[in-house]
């Protein structure tokens, strides 16, 4: 059936009316078509296809969405671009049959109160389409026009999913979901376990995939008492991706222990693990745990890419001043250098970053871990196991004896632990560390509270960074508006303009509405000085060497925080949350 799409001096006339594409261009796709001839075809899809830059914009392409929206505006029909993060698997997949969904390219999107169903489409022109949808849905649908690519990747990622968990709990028995006793657990027959691990590793893959897609960061599969939820973590936030039916949460979470290579039978303890999966000609790992919660197993699955992990310095987001004094932090050839924060505030990026940059065949580098985040096989890494008495104190009464240049210690936990990295740090060995600090002075008075002699810290520390995560502003949306100059007084951060010009995301279909996409650091540099060192020995108090330090040129958290506000990089909002 021939429609709008189809009409080339219709879909010319959109393109100049609105101008997407450049005189240059639109005679090109004149002539590229009357060369090919190719009559009948949707003229939509192929202009995507050429992948020619819209006009005024050398960098963004003309896609599909934008001829779409185009048609939409023109022809007065909405147009909405899907999100699969922000749609409800139960009524996508349950509202219309699969086979109907994907030979018309329509999928159901929402249903109210009263039981008006908007449906999602190509071509909301298509009249047999409008009576068929009526037919099956018992009522006139409200329609909606997304692009087909989104359509496509919705019934791929939904329907495919659902139908492997739906598959998957037709063939697991009643008895596999009692969680009254959790010894009465019974493995499946050897048919009915053939029949259900093909679709449970459907989708526990397809999960993966779903979740690096969509630059998650965490997975969250976590039981309730009739379902099971999958969460995401992104740019720091979680978001509801699934609820499955409760049957299918222990044949999933026992599909990722065995992926893990942890014991599949034990169910009282907690357990860690980690498993190594291929994506986009790329390795990613994902470190797995998971611990015994109320109505059964909780696991927790990081994902961590080597993109993310092991980034330039010069992109990590220090201030030039800053990176100056980290950089000369990595000139020494012994002493110790701490990176602080709280969980999730990007010290592994940190410290992998800097692994790397050091990296030479010169060197030999050890890292003690627990877990090992990522495996980079240039690293001497060792993973901790407390089990069998392989702990991070341990490790170190030994590791002098593999001659390393470079030590890296996941964490300073206990005061042994910070004894031994004393020790490596005065007998000529560069130890790169973490701690659990709020800023860079406290890592001084944690390292007191371990039983660290004053004089052995002033002898060995060379630096502190202290780093907080903030979610950066969609350039897609991106959006300005002014604020009084007080606004920023009460932060701390003093102007001498009467008003400031901030930024914002306003919400689009790039940062699912939330105004961000992605991350980047805020930091706070200590550098010890001889002054410093100074202060160390003889015992002052945290309060006076923070002010020695900023004497010297330090910047507070909230001031590189503050600096990246203005540069329009980051809000008002992460400011605060991160900095409080």
């Amino acid at each position: 059936m021939k429609t709008l799409y189809h009409d080339r001096e219709y879909i010319l006339k959109v393109l100049k009316d609105h101008d997407l594409l450049g005189q240059d261009h639109l005679r090109y796709i004149e002539e590229k078509y009357m060369v090919a001839r190719r009559r009948g075809i949707d003229l939509i899809q192929w202009i995507d296809s050429l992948e020619l830059p819209q006009k005024g914009k050398s960098t963004t392409l003309l896609t599909e969405a934008a001829i779409l929206q185009a048609i939409c505006q023109d022809q007065g029909w909405e147009f909405r671009r899907l999100d699969p993060l922000s749609l409800d698997i139960n009524i996508v997949t349950r509202v219309l049959p699969a086979s109907f969904a994907k030979r018309r390219y329509v999928l159901p999107i929402h249903q109210d109160t009263e039981n008006n169903i908007t449906v999602s489409c190509y071509y909301p022109g298509d009249k047999e389409l409008i009576d068929d949808l009526q037919r099956v849905l018992k009522t006139r649908p409200i329609l909606v026009v997304s692009p087909l690519k989104d359509i496509n990747r919705v019934i791929t990622e939904f329907f495919d999913f659902h139908l492997s968990i739906k598959a998957a709990r037709s063939s697991i028995t009643p008895a596999e979901n009692n969680i009254s006793n959790l010894e009465q657990y019974v493995k499946l027959s050897a048919m009915q376990g053939e029949r259900s691990e093909k679709h449970i590793n459907n989708a526990v893959d397809h999960l993966f995939q779903y979740a690096l897609n969509e630059r998650a960061s965490d997975i969250h599969i976590e039981p309730r008492r009739e379902e099971t939820l999958i969460r995401f973590r992104i740019d720091g936030v979680l978001h509801v991706v699934y609820r499955l039916p409760r049957e299918v949460h222990e044949a999933i979470c026992t599909r990722i222990k065995a992926l893990s290579r942890l014991d599949v039978a034990e169910k009282r303890r907690p357990q860690d693990g980690r498993i190594k999966v291929n994506w986009h000609d790329e390795d990613a790992e994902i470190r797995v745990s998971t611990v015994p919660v109320a109505f059964g197993e909780k696991v927790v699955l990081r994902i961590q890419n080597a993109e993310i992990l092991f980034t330039d310095l010069d992109d990590l987001g220090f201030r030039p001043e800053d990176l100056l004094k980290y950089k000369k932090f990595l000139e020494h050839t012994y002493g110790i250098v701490l990176v602080t924060g709280p969980t999730g505030s990007g010290k592994s990026t940190t410290l992998y970053s800097t692994l790397r940059h050091l990296n030479s065949p010169e060197l030999n580098i050890v890292t003690v871990e627990d877990p090992i985040e990522m495996v980079f096989e240039d690293f001497n890494q060792i993973g901790v196991q407390p089990a069998i008495g392989v702990t991070f104190s341990s490790i170190l009464r030994n590791i002098l004896r593999q001659d390393p240049d470079i030590v890296m210690i996941g964490e300073i936990r206990d005061s042994e632990t910070a004894r031994h990295s004393v020790q490596a740090a005065l007998t000529g060995h560069m130890v790169f560390s973490t701690l659990h600090t709020n800023d860079s002075a406290g890592a001084i008075t944690r390292l007191r509270d371990l039983g660290l002699e004053s004089y052995l810290i002033s002898s060995t520390l060379l630096g502190v960074v202290a780093q907080r995560l903030v979610r950066t502003i969609c350039q897609n949306c991106k959006v300005s508006y002014t604020v009084p100059a007080s606004k920023l007084e009460s932060l701390g951060y003093r102007v001498r303009e009467k008003e400031i010009t901030l930024y914002r995301g306003s919400g689009c279909r790039r940062c699912r509405n939330t105004g961000y996409y992605g991350r980047t650091g805020v930091y706070e540099v200590l550098a010890v000085t001889d002054e410093i060192k100074k202060m160390i020995h003889q015992g002052e108090p945290e309060l006076s060497i923070r002010k020695k330090a900023l004497s010297q040129g330090m910047k507070l958290l909230r001031y590189d925080a503050c600096r990246k506000m203005l540069a329009g990089i980051t809000t008002m909002d992460e400011v605060i949350r991160a900095t409080a």
